[in-house]
């Protein structure tokens, strides 16, 4: 039995803006945007469209969802983004007004920094060592 994770939903304020920041400002690809009723959309984001898996834009639907906006992990990092080309990644993201929270460093793993995304989620941004 093959198995994956194949979405991993995101709290967010507002489909629209999500997908203007993750598309404009991360330069991740738009997969899916399907409506589904007058308050809810199936938008699926990735950082390219051969990813095996994506990121499901959950618009808050309730008082307590929207509590967890920016903070769905209690401060920690959320999600990691690896690429293949970190300083161009780094550089690209940095030009756009991303917001990191330390300088770039060197781990056994590989090179990382940590950012937040619109709403305050902390990422990593990672290009882990060629084994």
């Amino acid at each position: 039995m093959k198995r994956k994770i194949g979405s991993v939903a995101l709290v967010v304020r507002d489909y629209d803006e999500a997908i203007r920041f993750y598309v404009d400002k991360l330069n991740f690809e738009l997969i899916e945007d399907i409506q589904l009723d007058n308050n809810k959309r199936w938008v699926l984001i990735a950082p390219n469209n051969q990813a095996e898996t994506n990121i499901l834009l959950a618009k808050a639907a309730n008082s307590k969802q929207e509590k967890s906006i920016g903070n769905q992990t209690g401060g920690r990092v959320f999600l990691f983004l690896h690429t293949d080309d970190f300083w161009k990644d780094y550089n690209d993201m940095k030009s756009k007004g991303i917001s990191f929270l330390e300088q770039p460093r060197e781990e056994p793993y590989g090179t990382v920094v940590v950012f937040e995304d619109l709403y305050g989620n902390k990422w990593d941004l990672l290009e882990l060592k060629k084994q």
